[in-house]
C-alpha cells in the first residue's frame, strides 16, 4: 500500500442516534490523538464517559437553532468535509476561511424507519425526517479520497483496525467501501420517506417506484449453481410472517430454490384457519403436489402425501398449526428438505433434530391472506408490479349454472379446491376428495392438458397407495380460469368428478354448461379467476 492510499485522521465528527458502541469509538480516537466534534447527546454521552469533545457550534462559532434543525448546515462543517486537500484552490479557501478539516465522520440517522413502525402520527414522522445528517454522509461519502465516512457502529470495528495497522491513517479500500455503503444508506433513507409519504397520499402506483431492502443473507448460488443469488428483506410495520421472519432451529443453509419453495409453501398453507382445523401443504418447485386438512396434523399430512409421494420427496411442508411429536415422526420417515409452521412442540423438535439436514422453520404466526400488498417482477428494463392475489371466494359468492345442485360436501370440497388453485402455476387444475387433493394438474401450456395430467397422476397415486378405485371417482375439480371449451370439463367428468367450480366468462360458457347437465355434474361460477403465472 502507497502512502498516498492512507489518510491520516486528525479531526472527526461524530453525532449519531443509535449510540451503540460510540464510548468504545470515541475513547479509541482520543487514544489516537484525534479531535473530536460532536452535537447534542452524543457529545453529552462522550462527555459523560470522560471523553474530551467539542461541540459543533462551538467549532463553527454559530449556535444551534430551531430545535435543532439548524447545526450542522454551515460552511465549516461541509467545506471541512468536502474540500480537496490536493486542491491549492480549495485549500486556500479553508485558510482564508479558517475551515478546519474534517478527516472522519460517524453519523447515523434520526430513526424515522423506527417511527413510522411505531405508528406515530404524521407530525412525528415529519419531525424524524433527518436533513443535515444525509447532507453530511453524502459530502463525506463524494469526498471518500480524504474522509472516511461510517454510518454503522458495526464498521467500528474496521476503521479501528486500519488506523492501527496505519499508524493512525485509513486506507482508501476501506474509505471506498464505506462510502458506498453510506450513500446505499442514504438512498434507502429517501427511499422510505417516499414510500411513506406516496402511503400518506393514498398513491397506490406513485410516478417514481422506490424498492429498498436489506440484504439477510448471501446464498450459495441461485436456481443454478452458475447463478449468483442473496436474500434481501424489507422493513415494515407489521412484518408479514414467513420466510423473512422465521427462526431457522436447525439444518444446513436454505439455498434460493428453498427459500422460494418454502415461501410458496407457507402461503398455500397460510389460506386455511387453524381455528377450522389442521392444515398442511407439501410443495415442490414452488406447486403443491398435496393439499390436505384432516382431523390432525398428521392426518392432514398423510392426505396431503398421498396426492402425490413420488413429488413429495424432497419436498417443502408447511403446517398451519403447532408441529407436535406425531406430525414429525411421519414427516421424518422420508426425505424433506423444510418443514415450516408457526411453532413446534419440544418432542417434534427432537425428533426432527435427529435430521441433521433438515431444515426446520418456525415463524411465530401465520400471514393473513387477506392482506393487502404487492407483487414485484423483474422484466428485461422494468418491473411489472401487482397487487398481491388477496381474494377470497365465499360461499355465497357461487353461482349455481347447473340443473344439478352441488352437495354439502361438494360446496365444501370445490371451495378447498379453489383456494388451493391459487397457488398452483396456470394452467391449474385441481382434484379434491373429502378435503384432500388427489390430483393436480399445473403449468401445462393447455388446460385440458393440466386435466389430463392431473388424472394421470392420480393414478399413479392410486397405485401407490394400493387403492382399488382410483381416487378422482366422485372428487370435484377447480380451474383457475374458465373452460374455453368442454373439453377439458369433458376430460374430468371421466376421471370420475361429480362437480366443478371455475370461474366462468368464457363465450362458450353454454356449450360447458351443457357438457355438465348432460353428465349429471353439478357446476359453480365463481367470477374470480386465479392466474397464476
Amino acid at each position: 500500500m502507497s502512502d498516498v492510499d492512507l489518510q491520516p485522521v486528525k479531526r472527526a465528527l461524530l453525532s449519531v442516534s443509535d449510540k451503540t458502541g460510540l464510548v468504545e469509538f470515541g475513547k479509541f480516537l482520543q487514544e489516537m490523538g484525534v479531535e473530536i466534534l460532536s452535537t447534542g447527546g452524543s457529545a453529552r454521552t462522550l462527555a459523560d464517559a470522560g471523553i474530551a469533545v467539542k461541540e459543533v457550534a462551538e467549532h463553527t462559532g454559530f449556535p444551534e437553532m430551531m430545535d435543532g434543525r439548524v447545526k450542522t448546515l454551515h460552511p465549516k462543517i461541509h467545506g471541512g468535509l468536502l474540500a480537496l486537500r490536493d486542491n491549492a484552490d480549495h485549500t486556500k479557501a479553508m485558510h482564508d476561511h479558517d475551515i478546519g478539516g474534517i478527516d472522519l465522520l460517524v453519523v447515523n440517522l434520526y430513526p424515522f424507519e423506527e417511527t413510522v413502525e411505531k405508528g406515530a402520527d404524521f407530525a412525528t414522522c415529519i419531525e424524524n425526517i433527518d436533513i443535515g445528517g444525509p447532507a453530511m454522509i453524502r459530502s463525506a461519502a463524494k469526498n471518500h479520497r480524504f474522509v472516511t465516512v461510517v454510518v454503522d457502529p458495526g464498521d467500528y470495528d474496521a476503521v479501528m483496525t486500519s488506523m492501527k495497522d496505519n499508524g493512525g491513517a485509513t486506507d482508501h479500500e476501506l474509505r471506498r467501501k464505506l462510502a458506498a455503503r453510506a450513500f446505499a444508506r442514504t438512498g434507502a433513507y429517501d427511499a422510505a420517506i417516499s414510500q411513506w409519504f406516496v402511503a400518506q397520499l393514498g398513491e397506490t402506483y406513485p410516478e417514481r417506484l422506490n424498492i429498498t431492502a436489506t440484504r439477510q443473507q448471501t446464498l450459495r448460488y441461485g436456481e443454478n449453481p452458475h447463478q449468483d443469488a442473496a436474500f434481501y428483506v424489507t422493513r415494515s410495520a407489521r412484518p408479514r410472517p414467513g420466510i423473512a421472519t422465521a427462526r431457522q432451529l436447525q439444518g444446513k443453509e436454505l439455498s434460493y430454490n428453498n427459500l422460494n419453495d418454502t415461501d410458496a409453501a407457507f402461503e398455500l398453507v397460510s389460506e386455511f384457519d387453524p381455528q377450522d382445523g389442521p392444515a398442511v401443504a407439501i410443495i415442490k418447485h414452488a406447486n403443491p403436489c398435496g393439499v390436505a386438512r384432516g382431523k390432525t396434523l398428521a392426518e392432514a399430512y398423510e392426505k396431503a402425501l398421498r396426492c402425490d409421494p413420488v413429488s413429495a420427496f424432497g419436498g417443502i411442508i408447511a403446517l398451519n398449526q403447532t408441529l407436535d411429536g406425531a406430525t414429525a415422526r411421519e414427516i421424518s420417515s422420508i426425505f424433506t428438505e423444510v418443514v415450516i409452521a408457526p411453532d413446534a412442540d419440544e418432542e417434534a423438535r427432537a425428533i426432527l433434530a435427529a435430521k441433521k439436514n433438515l431444515r426446520l422453520l418456525l415463524t411465530g404466526g401465520l400471514a393473513d391472506p387477506r392482506e393487502a400488498g404487492q407483487i414485484v417482477k423483474s422484466v428485461a428494463g422494468g418491473y411489472l408490479v401487482q397487487s398481491r392475489d388477496n381474494g377470497i371466494v365465499r360461499r355465497e359468492d357461487l353461482k349455481v349454472v347447473t340443473k344439478r345442485q352441488p352437495s354439502e360436501q361438494e360446496l365444501n370440497d370445490m371451495l378447498f379446491a379453489f383456494t388451493v388453485c391459487k397457488h398452483v402455476k396456470s394452467n391449474a387444475i385441481i382434484y379434491v376428495k373429502d378435503g384432500a387433493t388427489v390430483g393436480i394438474g399445473a403449468g401445462q401450456m393447455s388446460r385440458v392438458d393440466s386435466a389430463r395430467t392431473a388424472a394421470r397422476k392420480a393414478e399413479d397415486a392410486t397405485r401407490a397407495a394400493g387403492l382399488d378405485v382410483v381416487m378422482t371417482e366422485g372428487s370435484v375439480v377447480a380451474s383457475d380460469a374458465f373452460f374455453p371449451f368442454a373439453d377439458g370439463l369433458i376430460s374430468a367428468a371421466e376421471a370420475g368428478v361429480t362437480a366443478i367450480i371455475q370461474p366462468g366468462g368464457s363465450i362458450r360458457d353454454e356449450e360447458v354448461i351443457a357438457a355438465a347437465d348432460d353428465r349429471n355434474l353439478a357446476m359453480v361460477f365463481t367470477g374470480m379467476r386465479h392466474f397464476r403465472h
